[in-house]
């Protein structure tokens, strides 16, 4: 399997037959087709902010009332709103600095998206997998999940 970055994903495509909720009550319904292309393009837009640990561009690509569930043992901390969420993707950054996570795969089924993916720092890493929803275009929620 090549390596990747977060922005090169490999996409496996999972469509439904209903069309996102959110969406549908717009004027046109939107496709499974449609929503898909845009949770993958809200994916791509975030990871690029992720890969350069650009806070305000990741920040720019969550919604307002975005949740962030870290990976922290036993349950993980649950980060709610935009300050909370910010809050620890500075901590993440500071902590870490020479991180880089490496997409192994993506699924996207309409606006929910599995990422899995690998995370390299000093001289450790983790694998795990990131379960988004996507609500208007931007990323609403993100739950991070690491095995072992």
């Amino acid at each position: 399997m090549t390596e990747m970055t977060m922005t090169e994903m490999t996409t496996t495509e999972m469509t439904t037959t209903e069309a996102n909720t959110s969406e549908a009550n717009t004027s046109e319904a939107a496709t499974p087709e449609t929503t898909t292309a845009t949770t993958l393009a809200a994916l791509a837009r975030f990871n690029t902010a992720f890969d350069a640990q650009d806070i305000d561009a990741i920040m720019e690509a969550m919604t307002p009332d975005c949740v962030f569930e870290d990976t922290s043992p036993p349950n993980g901390t649950c980060h709610t709103g935009a300050g909370a969420v910010r809050a620890a993707w500075t901590t993440l950054f500071t902590a870490s600095p020479d991180g880089v996570f490496t997409t192994e795969e993506t699924i996207i089924a309409d606006d929910r998206a599995v990422v899995r993916w690998r995370y390299d720092w000093g001289n450790g890493h983790v694998r795990g997998i990131d379960v988004f929803t996507i609500r208007g275009g931007l990323v609403a929620e993100k739950l991070a999940y690491v095995k072992g």
